[in-house]
């Protein structure tokens, strides 16, 4: 079982930058992947990106079109946490972010792929 929890969110203005924080409980496992996915009203959970990682490689991101280049990913082995580094947010950038994990780098960009979800961290970006 692996509880996960998210931190970081917040109001900011458009320009500014967030760090969201994935700190997950429970069993750790030598590979897994950790997804980040945002909700806003009204529409569907869309992947953000994602880190794999196994016993050959620390780390493989993967992000989405819309925040490639301005959102970063990464990994604290120590502290069991993920991290989601935002720059240069957007108002379009506005949903609640959830983090959510699972056993492999398959199909890392599905919503149902993922076994364990946390409860989400609100992001709201002004204009």
């Amino acid at each position: 079982q692996v509880q996960l929890v998210e931190s970081g969110g917040g109001l900011v203005q458009a320009g500014d930058s967030l760090r969201l924080s994935c700190t997950w409980t429970g069993r750790t496992d030598s590979r897994a992947t950790v997804g980040w996915f945002r909700q806003a009203p009204g529409k569907e959970r869309e992947f953000v990106g994602s880190i794999s990682w196994n016993l050959f490689s620390s780390g493989t991101t993967y992000y989405a079109n819309s925040v490639k280049g301005r959102f970063a990913i990464s990994r604290d082995v120590a502290k069991n946490t993920v991290y989601l580094q935002m720059s240069n947010l957007k108002p379009e950038d506005t949903a609640l972010y959830r983090c959510g994990s699972k056993g492999t780098e398959a199909n890392y960009r599905s919503v149902s792929a993922y076994t364990y979800w946390g409860q989400g961290t609100q992001v709201t970006v002004s204009s």
